[in-house]
């Protein structure tokens, strides 16, 4: 009995129809691409119910006559290809001839299209793969598809759709991704009956990135440009500052097509090195442009990633094209203040009136919480710094940034008469303490990263912003689901996307017992409201941005304790910052004491040198 069975063509058809529709926004991602191909100049997209029950794209391409717009329906059916020459070097955006072939056989799809030289157009209704309807009808020029109920005939797919709020999402998503590709041609996106968003289409990729990506994501950017050996890149790279906690805002085209490489990905980054905070990832909009025969797009059903014959140069190109971009960034503005008002601000360090002395750069910090050190506690004032401007070449210092630290609460002595002798060892006369026991002197803190602290003959080198985050972290964990929260008394808007936006609606409960208090705001927006109360709120977006990432691990506990990482190293203070003295005495202490070994990475947060150890460097002791 035979065991191999063929497939019937409407099984097959099927199954080729999941590798390019994936879900409703794939389907926009198509019909768009074949409306560039067709020379639109204008592409309207609308949707409704999460692209699931409505997706109509219109476009004032260039039309199909009465034959064509029966034979595109149907597989491997299409304008851009002859033979297999035109595979070596592919031009345009579509080219297998899969896309409406798939779409219409897990939908129903209403086509209307005219040619400028035909009289009237064409009407065309598939439902399943089969023409149900085809007569003449009148129209303006071009293109419009009309998709419903999709997958309505293919259960099994469609049980796992998302929600309509994240399928819409998506389907927003791939059509800015496509725009953002083409700022020479104006798009229009319309969902449930509201404008999401228009480019202008004037053929300038700033007025693309202002409109899609918005003004704060837009000011942020620097200029690149470059080319090596035939291949060249455009576009815009974020500043260093400006980096975020995923890779969800780097575009890269090829061609004028969205694409997905590890390569460029690790080209952008590597121009980043020394200048990006760890954990951190930049944004870019990269236009890169080459000669079609020397990149291959049919490698992936959805056409999303390519190959380079010369991946070298394409590398090199995007490198030195974000690197140039980074290096020639302007320098912060100074802010030039007053001699009144700086004497206000900088009493101990009035600003001088003599001629031809260097702006002043002031920063403070308005907030004077008091810190706990042990059982005491200390009234910090208002933080005031005045700094020379910045020497040439050397980015000016980071402004103090006190960040309380709390010690555990130290538990009261028993009385002397109560305690017993054994429990109060004794140093012999004459005899040196032992390291565990001998006091903590701080001896003061090198490069603003590393804390120097000596105890008995050894001394202790400390990275501050580890140790800092252990401690945060051992406390959270602590504390168990009882985690305070801190009230914003600006709340933040975020739009975090549409995966994003799904993972922190399943991890609700998770983020709210943590601290965390998010609101939906619009269909894509979040205001954050209250935060841990360990937590900058500076730092809300970037942590949230993190914990996105985190929670894409599927374990609860392991998120959870991800989160809690967030948190502490997001909460900690960082290299580079000046630190209060009485807080270093604080690490000092707990990583002295073996409390603190390593930070929640698994970083070790200190190094330990004897006494004897330097001799023997110094030529002390053989």
């Amino acid at each position: 009995m035979a065991v191999i069975n063929i497939l019937s063509p409407h099984v097959a058809d099927m199954i080729a129809a999941g590798e390019v529709v994936e879900r409703p926004g794939s389907v926009v991602k198509e019909l768009m691409e074949n409306a560039i191909d067709a020379g639109a100049r204008n592409i309207t997209v609308e949707i409704r119910g999460g692209g699931a029950t409505y997706i109509r794209v219109t476009d004032d391409g260039c039309g199909m006559a009465p034959d064509d717009a029966g034979n595109c329906f149907l597989r491997h059916a299409t304008s851009k290809l002859r033979d297999e020459h035109g595979l070596e070097a592919i031009s345009t955006m579509g080219f297998r001839g899969e896309a409406l072939a798939a779409i219409s056989a897990v939908s129903r799809v209403e086509l209307l299209t005219r040619r400028a030289e035909d009289e009237a157009g064409t009407y065309v209704s598939v439902a399943g793969g089969d023409i149900l309807d085809m007569h003449a009808a009148g129209c303006p020029q071009g293109t419009t598809f009309t998709v419903r109920d999709i997958f309505y005939n293919t259960p099994a797919r469609l049980k796992f759709m998302k929600s309509d709020r994240t399928e819409g999402s998506w389907c927003m998503q791939q059509a800015a991704r496509v725009a953002l590709g083409r700022p020479d041609i104006s798009v229009r996106c319309i969902k449930d009956g509201k404008e999401e968003f228009f480019t202008p289409g004037d053929g300038r990729a700033e007025s693309a990135v202002y409109a899609l990506l918005g003004r704060p994501v837009a000011l942020s950017m620097l200029p690149a440009e470059g080319e090596n050996e035939g291949v060249a890149v455009a576009g815009f790279v974020s500043s260093p500052g400006a980096c975020r906690g995923n890779r969800a805002m780097q575009f890269f085209f090829v061609n004028g097509r969205a694409i997905r490489s590890q390569s460029l990905q690790a080209a952008l980054e590597q121009a980043y090195k020394n200048t990006m905070m760890v954990g951190k990832f930049p944004a870019c909009v990269l236009y890169v442009t080459l000669n079609p025969g020397a990149v291959d797009v049919n490698v992936h059903p959805t056409k999303n990633e390519v190959k380079f014959s010369a991946e070298k140069r394409v590398f090199d190109a995007v490198y030195y094209s974000a690197l140039n971009a980074v290096q020639g960034e302007r320098p912060t503005l100074e802010m030039r203040l007053s001699q009144s008002t700086e004497k206000k601000l900088s009493p101990r360090q009035p600003a001088r009136a003599d001629a031809g002395e260097a702006p002043v750069q002031t920063s403070m910090d308005l907030h004077s919480p008091a810190v706990s050190y042990g059982a005491g506690t200390v009234s910090r004032p208002i933080s005031h710094r005045t700094v020379p401007s910045p020497i040439p070449h050397r980015p000016p210092a980071a402004p103090v940034r006190p960040r309380p630290i709390q010690a555990a609460p130290v538990k009261p002595a028993a009385p002397r008469e109560q305690a017993p002798k054994a429990a109060r060892p004794e140093t012999e006369p004459g005899q040196a303490p032992s390291p565990d026991t001998a006091p903590i002197r701080l001896a003061g803190e090198v490069l603003h990263t590393y804390i120097l602290a000596e105890q008995g003959d050894r001394v202790l080198i400390i990275d501050k912003h580890a140790a800092h985050e252990r401690m945060i972290f051992d406390k959270l964990k602590a504390r168990g689901r009882e985690i305070m929260s801190q009230t914003l008394l600006l709340p933040q808007t975020w739009r975090p996307g549409p995966e994003a936006m799904e993972l922190l609606a399943a991890n609700g409960e998770l983020l709210s017992g943590l601290g965390f208090e998010l609101e939906s705001y619009g269909e894509d927006d979040l205001i954050v409201r209250a935060v841990p109360e360990d937590l900058d709120p500076g730092q809300t977006i970037p942590a949230l941005e993190e914990i996105c990432e985190k929670l894409k691990t599927g374990s609860r506990d392991l998120a959870r304790d991800g989160i809690l990482q967030t948190v502490a190293c997001k909460a900690a203070i960082k290299a580079g910052w000046d630190t209060d003295p009485a807080e270093m005495q604080v690490l000092a202490e707990k990583v002295a004491s073996g409390q603190i070994r390593y930070c929640p990475h698994g970083r070790p947060v200190s190094v330990t040198l004897t006494k004897k150890e330097l001799d023997r460097q110094f030529g002390r002791i053989q």
